[in-house]
């Protein structure tokens, strides 16, 4: 397999995607931040094939994604595969507002092999390549520049394992008769809806053992409050409030303003700030 060196420039890319774009299947993943931020932050992506492998720094100054993002959400002739692509589908859902498909993800036809529900990478990589995969630069700071070699060659095995794995694992799969059920989990994982963080359906992420609708109602409203603080501050939605604060909060609510800063999880600041204001607001 021939591995490109870095892609920075929007021509190689654009060379790259026309290729890429007339076969059969790409194997995807990313490299992105998101430990301080509520948006994650894409700082590398990492395509290949059976023939060719790249890693592209979508930080490059002046570099044109479009002809990529097409190939992942406009072209339907090209499966795409992912190893648990939850959040680089995201990713990609955050920048076109669609999802890749058609798409493929090797975690998913795993657990219909009988290999367990959430089998990590590389398991998966020992269990059909029989490789260990260095996990050196596992927590590296992506959104550095330069990356060196040890960042850019890690990464891009995350891919070129890829390409080697999904033809085994799919000979594998039409043995079992679970095509149809297959099939129907990809569709579901592709689903935009997956991906839109709508503040009026986040309430499902916190935990509250109360199921009162008053309580409920409350949790509602609370956490959309935070959900649309979190977007518009694009901070994680802990650092606005925790989970276990708005859950006590939904049953346990202030009744003024001044009673925030004796709640536990906000600081004093709270029983006179903005924030907290328009988090009486949602309450009232």
């Amino acid at each position: 397999m021939h591995i490109h060196d870095l892609i920075e420039d929007s021509a190689s890319l654009a060379n790259l995607c026309a290729r890429l774009a007339r076969k059969p299947y790409v194997c995807v993943d990313t490299e992105f931040m998101r430990e301080n931020s509520y948006w994650p932050e894409l700082c590398l992506i990492q395509i290949a094939d059976d023939e060719e492998a790249a890693a592209i720094d979508p930080m490059a100054p002046g570099i044109d994604m479009t002809p990529l993002l097409d190939l992942m959400v406009n072209n339907e002739d090209v499966l795409k595969i992912f190893h648990a692509g939850g959040q680089d589908i995201e990713i990609v859902y955050n920048l076109t507002g669609k999802t890749p498909h058609p798409l493929f993800d090797t975690q998913v036809a795993a657990m219909a092999l009988g290999q367990g529900e959430q089998i990590g990478y590389s398991n998966l990589v020992d269990t059909y390549l029989g490789i260990n995969v260095d996990k050196g630069a596992r927590f590296t700071d992506w959104s550095r520049r330069p990356l060196d070699k040890r960042q850019i060659d890690y990464a891009i095995c995350d891919v070129t394992y890829l390409s080697e794995i999904f033809p085994k694992m799919l000979e594998k799969l039409k043995k079992t008769g679970r095509g149809a059920w297959l099939d129907q989990e990809m569709e579901r994982l592709a689903d935009p809806e997956n991906y839109r963080n709508d503040p009026d359906q986040s309430w499902q992420r916190v935990r509250v053992s109360s199921r009162k609708p008053e309580v409920l109602g409350r949790l509602k409203a609370l956490a959309r409050w935070r959900e649309i603080e979190a977007q518009g501050k694009d901070l994680p939605r802990g650092r606005i409030v925790k989970d276990e604060t708005l859950a006590d909060l939904a049953g346990n609510p202030p009744r003024k303003q001044s009673d925030l800063g004796k709640v536990r999880g906000l600081s004093a600041a709270w029983a006179g700030n903005d924030i907290g204001g328009r988090m009486m607001d949602a309450l009232a």
